[in-house]
């Protein structure tokens, strides 16, 4: 009879040591020889059960059991909601280590400086990275503002910096939202450094978000800003398109690429041919230039300027100099006949290529 007993236990041995022995080889073992990339998503909700079979079925495990008995066994370790890159040389200790790391694909999105808010929503849904309606409700909800701003202000429009940003699938519209402004209070207060400008916050982003989308040329933001400020000054009109423009946005209308006559008399709370002063809020949101410029303008006596279509401006002191350079650029057909603001990113493109360039040997 002890015979016997010891012939089971010793049996139970052999065979807890042959477990113990395919484990250590299924921890190991790699399905494939061969890199082969796997994107793999953890959706929230998902049992480890059905993750140890979807991990099976793409031909990242050879045992979805034996994967979910690891994972239990694996003390600190937990399969973490996300988007993942995996690949079928994997091991599954390595599989689990990246399942618990919680780091998700990053997706890269690049907000150009001068987009309004609806060009960011549109961009996040083109990337399919977030809901483009979630994306304007929050920006223009009041408490969402005030949490991330700390005032009560109609709209978080020019507070959403230009930058690149890396999101992954599950940062979403929130998570843009408050990248964006977080990157914002980052930067102003560089920007701000030895300003005298006595304006409010959220009137300098204002005038910031109007020189972003008067000018493309870095050497001419001080100019644009001190025209605004001029004029601000002596009580004049600013008389900037570009505020037309967001007025019909604004007002839920379509804008067409052409500003008409009607638009320039329409009422709207952004339109400042019809009011004195400074729009209702930002236009746009600017980027670091254009903060600068508008914290730091030059000191000029120009009250005009007006576009040689090619993104660089005339400015003038009086209109009879402004009306001449008016007739110049814009009367004149063969001024503008082919010409277009984006020419002065060609040309800055094409100064740095030839910079860049090799010099040729004869």
């Amino acid at each position: 009879m002890k015979k016997f007993f010891v012939f089971i236990i010793l049996i139970g041995l052999i065979v807890i040591a042959g477990a113990a022995l395919q484990a250590v080889f299924f921890v190991s073992s790699r399905p494939s020889p061969q890199k082969e990339n796997v994107v793999f998503e953890v959706t929230p909700g998902l049992s480890l059960k059905r993750i140890a079979h979807l991990l099976e079925e793409q031909g990242l495990v050879t045992s979805a059991f034996k994967f979910q008995m690891y994972s239990r066994l694996s003390s600190g370790k937990r399969v973490r909601t996300g988007e993942y890159l995996l690949s079928k040389n994997m091991t599954p200790k390595e599989i689990l280590n990246v399942l618990d790391s919680g780091k998700s694909i990053e997706y890269t999105l690049t907000i150009p400086e001068g987009f309004n808010k609806w060009d960011i929503a549109d961009e996040l849904k083109k990337q399919k990275l977030g809901s483009r309606e979630e994306f304007l409700r929050l920006v223009d909800n009041k408490a969402f503002i005030k949490e991330l701003l700390g005032e009560d202000l109609p709209s978080l429009e020019g507070y959403l910096y230009p930058e690149t940003y890396y999101l992954t699938k599950y940062t979403g519209a929130r998570g843009l939202a408050k990248a964006m402004v977080a990157r914002f209070l980052e930067v102003y207060p560089t920007v701000k450094q030895n300003s005298d400008i006595k304006m409010t916050r959220h009137q300098q982003v204002i005038l910031a978000s109007i020189i972003e989308k008067e000018t493309g040329a870095d050497n001419e933001r001080a100019q644009v800003a001190s025209v605004f400020y001029n004029r601000t000054r002596i009580k004049m009109k600013l008389q900037t398109d570009p505020t037309v423009v967001y007025g019909i946005l604004d007002s839920g209308r379509k804008y067409d690429g052409n500003i008409h006559r009607t638009d320039l008399t329409n009422p709207t709370r952004y339109n400042t041919y019809t009011n004195y002063g400074y729009p209702y809020g930002p236009i746009s949101n600017p980027g670091k230039a254009s903060l600068e410029a508008a914290l730091h303008p030059a000191t000029t006596d120009y009250l005009y300027f007006v576009s040689r279509n090619d993104g660089t401006h005339v400015f003038s002191k009086d209109l009879k100099s402004h009306e001449a350079a008016v007739g110049t650029f814009q009367l004149d057909p063969k001024a503008r006949e082919g010409k277009s603001w984006r020419d002065l990113k060609k040309n800055a493109a094409a100064a740095a290529a030839m910079t860049l360039a090799p010099a040729k040997t004869k």
